[in-house]
């Protein structure tokens, strides 16, 4: 096992990492070590040929220590106002210290939105991608000042994987307060395992019961789903305490450091990895069981006579759900035609669309090019 993860690890040539802020703020004091030993490591890392970026928390945390509060606030213009406060001391403390070892850092900040529009989802990767090109290191948080609810990612967890995908990164590293993935939770039993390796991240079917600590809001099923999104785009994942020195140097030259999820073989495409994580659907086309058929076994694309009904309020385009007539959602796609469209070609063959429509734009609902089974 220890020669897969070398061979694994060591065709990594462009990394993410997410910092949490457990790690960037810590249990006391402003947590200000971490930048410093961030970015002598990444340094040191990039002249031997590897780029990163940066997935960083911390904002409302360090927020909340220069409002001197003493608890997370509840409310989302709350969060959002405090964010506003430590947005600007994180950058601070990133650009000081990775100046020391001459390198720079640019602040790029996402909202769901910002990854769910394709167009905007490609924006980023032009601008990331010039970034690498100069030399400098980004820096990548949620927007946190402007984001509510329907366009949170959630926690940061979320954000780096969707960036390994954004950056077509080969490994996400993920620094938090603990050692890994334990096959129990290690804060209540003191004879709980950690394990090394995680072959198959869609079944690891051991107890996930750590709890969120209180600077961050993900704990160890966050990042497990985190590795989940990230291997099905062929990336590998390692979750390893940040608190200890030399643990990015130590993970890149394949040392048994923290939890190493190996990547599926099977990945996605990066556009059908943006279909399957990074959109959220608009609306739902429901499917007889001899279309849903034709998708999951033959490989076929969505054709209108296999359309029963249509829900939601969507334009040619967008990402939508394929659900079978329970409501039960197996695949996603983007959608050829508007649902106002749809529900005019629902049930009809592909010759009578332009009767139906006064045009005829594609055969196919949604192409299997574009679709994704669930």
């Amino acid at each position: 096992m220890k020669d897969l993860r070398i061979k694994i690890i060591k065709k990594a040539r462009r990394v993410v990492v997410k910092v949490g802020s457990a790690v960037v703020a810590g249990a006391s004091g402003d947590g200000s070590e971490i930048f410093s030993r961030l970015s002598t490591e990444i340094h040191g890392l990039k002249s031997k040929g590897i780029e990163f970026a940066v997935v960083s928390s911390g904002a409302i945390a360090l927020g909340i220590r220069r409002l001197g509060l003493k608890e997370k606030p509840s409310s989302i213009p709350e969060r959002q106002a405090v964010a506003a406060v430590g947005q600007g001391s994180l950058m601070a403390k990133y650009d000081a210290a990775f100046s020391e070892d001459s390198e720079m850092v640019a602040q790029v900040l996402l909202t769901h939105d910002d990854l769910g529009s394709r167009v905007r989802f490609l924006n980023a990767r032009n601008t990331l991608s010039t970034l690498l090109k100069l030399g400098i290191v980004p820096v990548i948080n949620e927007n946190d000042t402007v984001a509510v609810e329907e366009i949170k990612f959630g926690d940061n967890d979320e954000l780096s994987a969707l960036v390994t995908n954004l950056m077509e990164a080969d490994l996400l590293i993920i620094l938090s307060d603990i050692d890994g993935l334990y096959d129990r939770d290690p804060k209540k039993d003191a004879f709980a395992k950690k394990v090394r390796v995680v072959e198959d991240v869609d079944n690891i079917g051991i107890e996930l019961a750590v709890e969120a600590g209180t600077l961050g809001t993900g704990g160890i099923r966050s990042k497990c789903e985190a590795a989940r999104k990230a291997a099905h785009f062929g990336s590998a994942t390692v979750i390893a305490n940040g608190n200890s020195k030399g643990v990015l140097s130590r993970i890149l030259a394949g040392e048994d450091e923290g939890t190493l999820f190996l990547p599926k073989e099977d990945r996605l495409t990066s556009k059908k990895h943006w279909i399957a994580f990074s959109t959220r659907p608009s609306g739902r086309v429901f499917v007889d069981e001899g279309a849903k058929e034709a998708l999951l076994k033959g490989g076929k694309s969505l054709l209108p006579s296999g359309i029963r009904d249509v829900d939601g309020s969507f334009d040619a385009g967008e990402v939508v759900h394929c659900v079978d007539m329970h409501g039960k959602e197996f695949a996603r796609g983007v959608a050829n035609y508007s649902a106002v469209e749809i529900k005019k070609i629902k049930g009809l063959k592909t010759t009578a669309l332009e009767e139906a429509l006064g045009y005829k734009v594609y055969d196919e609902v949604i192409h299997r090019d574009n679709l994704v089974v669930l």
